[in-house]
C-alpha cells in the first residue's frame, strides 16, 4: 500500500514543474495519466517515471471532450498553462468543478492566474529574479548566478504543487468538496526562501552585499576548494566546535583558529593547502569526523557514494543511469516508482479509453478523426 493509492491524477503535458509534480504523486502510488499533445518528440518528458500517456489533440472538440470525460472521475488536475487557457478550451475550473465537484484543480504557472506579468512568457531565472531570491545568489563583485532550475522550476514549482494538492485532498476528506489551487513559481520561490526575508537584519548572517555573508561563499568555511585533481572539497563549518575540527583537519595551529579574522586571508590560505591533497585523500582525513567537511560529487558518482549506497538514495533505470528514490521516506507507505521506464507518448491512450468507458468503435472513431493518437508500443506497466 502507497500513501496516494486510489488517487487518479490527470496531468497535462508541460515542461519540467508539471511533470515533476506529477511524478512525485506517482511515485506515492497515485495513478497519474499524463495528457500528450498528439504527433509530439517521445523524449518530450524524462519525468514520466510510473505515468500512463494518452494523446490527445485538444484543438479538436472531440479531443477537449476526452479530457473533460477523464475529469469527470478524477481526483486531481494539473495543468500547466499560462492564464485564460483552459477556459478557451472549455477546461476552465467552473466547467469541470461543476462536473465533478471534488475535483482539486491545480494550476501551476510562473507568474500566476492574475498579475501584470501572469501573460507573460518565462523561466526559472525569471521567477526568482522577480521573486527577490536571484539577487541573494552569486559570488562577490559577479553578477547574480541562476542556479540552474532547481530552486523555481522544481522546488517553487512542482514540489510546492504537490504540497498543495496533497493538502487539499485532506481537506476534501472533511468537506467532500474540491478547490483550486493557483501555484506559481514567483510564489513558491519567495516562500521556499522565507529564511531569507526573516533575517534580512541579522547582522551575524547578512551584513554585507551578496557574496561576502556566512552562508553565500563570503566566509571561507562556507565555501568550496578545489583539490589536487581538480575536484572540490565543500565546506560547511559554521559552529565553532565544527570549525576547530575543520581547522585541525587542515593541520593549522591553534592560531589560525580565528573564524572571524580576515576571511579572504584565509581563503587564500586553506585554497592553497586543499590543492595539496587529491579529493580522495581529504576524505581519508574529513570522513567521520564532525568537521562539516564534504566530497562535491558527480550526479553518478553519487550513486556509488558509501553513505548513498548503504541508504539505497538511488536507482537504476533502465537506460542505465542512476535516479533518486523518492522523498521523503515514509515508514509504512512509502513512495516506490511503480516503473522507471519512460511511457511513449500514446502507449496507453486505447488502454485509458476503455477504461474511461468508451467502446473499441468509439476509440477507433477518435484516432482515425486525430483526436486521439495510439501509440502501438506495448505497456510495461
Amino acid at each position: 500500500m502507497t500513501a496516494l493509492n486510489g488517487i487518479k491524477v490527470i496531468e497535462l503535458a508541460g515542461l519540467a514543474p508539471g511533470p515533476f509534480c506529477g511524478m512525485i504523486l506517482a511515485d506515492f502510488g497515485a495513478k497519474v495519466i499524463r495528457v500528450d499533445r498528439i504527433k509530439a518528440p517521445q523524449d518530450a518528458s524524462q519525468l514520466g517515471r510510473g505515468k500512463l500517456s494518452i494523446a490527445v489533440n485538444l484543438k479538436k472538440t472531440e479531443g477537449v471532450a476526452v479530457v473533460r470525460k477523464l475529469c469527470k472521475s478524477a481526483d486531481v488536475l494539473i495543468e500547466p498553462f499560462r492564464a485564460g487557457v483552459m477556459e478557451k478550451l472549455g477546461l476552465g475550473p467552473k466547467i469541470l468543478l461543476a462536473d465533478n465537484p471534488s475535483l482539486v484543480y491545480a494550476r501551476l504557472t510562473g507568474f500566476g492566474q492574475s498579475g501584470p506579468y501572469a501573460q507573460m512568457a518565462g523561466h526559472d531565472i525569471n521567477y526568482l529574479a522577480v521573486a527577490g531570491v536571484l539577487s541573494t545568489l552569486g559570488r562577490k563583485d559577479q553578477n547574480p548566478t541562476p542556479p540552474v532550475n532547481i530552486l523555481a522550476d522544481m522546488a517553487g514549482g512542482g514540489m510546492t504543487c504537490a504540497l498543495g494538492i496533497t493538502m487539499a485532498l485532506l481537506e476534501r476528506n472533511k468537506s467532500g468538496l474540491g478547490q483550486v489551487i493557483d501555484s506559481n513559481m514567483v510564489e513558491g520561490s519567495a516562500y521556499l526562501s522565507s529564511f531569507l526575508w526573516k533575517t534580512q537584519d541579522n547582522q551575524w548572517i547578512w551584513n554585507k552585499p551578496r557574496g561576502g555573508n556566512v552562508l553565500d561563499s563570503g566566509a571561507h568555511f562556507y565555501d568550496t576548494y578545489k583539490t589536487k585533481d581538480g575536484l572540490y572539497m565543500a565546506v560547511g563549518a559554521i559552529e565553532p566546535q565544527f570549525y576547530s575540527k575543520f581547522i585541525e583537519g587542515l593541520g593549522l595551529s591553534s592560531d589560525s583558529n580565528e573564524q572571524y579574522s580576515d576571511w579572504d586571508e584565509m581563503k587564500e590560505k586553506i585554497a592553497k593547502i586543499f590543492a595539496t591533497k587529491t579529493r580522495d585523500e581529504w576524505c581519508q582525513i574529513f570522513d567521520g569526523t564532525d568537521a562539516c567537511v564534504t566530497p562535491v560529487l558527480g550526479l553518478e558518482e553519487a550513486a556509488s557514494n558509501p553513505h548513498n549506497k548503504s541508504k539505497q538514495t538511488f536507482l537504476s533505470s533502465p537506460n542505465g543511469k542512476s535516479e533518486p528514490i523518492p522523498a521523503p521516506r515514509l515508514s509504512r507507505t512509502p513512495g516506490m516508482p511503480s516503473s522507471t521506464s519512460q511511457p511513449h507518448i500514446g502507449e496507453h491512450t486505447r488502454q485509458v479509453l476503455y477504461d474511461a468507458g468508451y467502446s473499441e468503435k468509439e476509440v477507433d472513431q477518435l484516432e482515425n478523426s486525430e483526436a486521439v493518437e495510439c501509440h502501438k508500443h506495448q505497456s510495461k506497466l
